[in-house]
C-alpha cells in the first residue's frame, strides 16, 4: 500500500481555500494505512483507537477515541442531565402529593 500527500487549492475566482490532501489505498480485509505525516501530526501510535464518524454521505471524520470523547463531553457540557431532570420531576411530584 502506498500513500502520498500534498496540498491543493480548491475554489473559483471569488473564493478559494487551501486544503491538505493525503491519499492512502485500502488493502485486503479493509485495512487502511494512515500516512506517517498524519500519525506524527496527531500523535497516533500503534494501538491508538480511532473513531470513524460519517459526517455526511461520502465524508468520514477520523479522530482518536480520546479526542472524540473529549469533543462529545464538551458538546454536552452545561446541558442538564436527563437523570437529574427525572429526579427533580419526581421530587416535585412527591412535594405536590403531600
Amino acid at each position: 500500500m502506498r500513500s502520498s500527500g500534498g496540498s491543493a487549492t480548491i475554489g473559483c475566482w471569488w473564493y478559494s481555500v487551501r486544503v491538505s490532501v493525503t491519499l492512502s489505498q485500502m488493502g485486503n480485509k479493509g485495512r487502511l494505512v494512515v500516512p506517517l505525516e498524519l500519525r506524527r501530526r496527531y500523535g497516533w501510535d500503534q494501538g491508538t483507537t480511532l473513531v470513524f464518524s460519517e459526517v455526511s454521505p461520502g465524508e468520514v471524520r477520523i479522530q482518536a477515541a480520546d479526542d472524540a470523547l473529549a469533543a462529545f463531553r464538551a458538546s454536552v457540557a452545561g446541558t442538564p442531565s436527563p437523570v437529574d431532570e427525572l429526579l427533580e420531576d419526581r421530587r416535585l411530584e412527591a412535594q405536590a402529593d403531600r
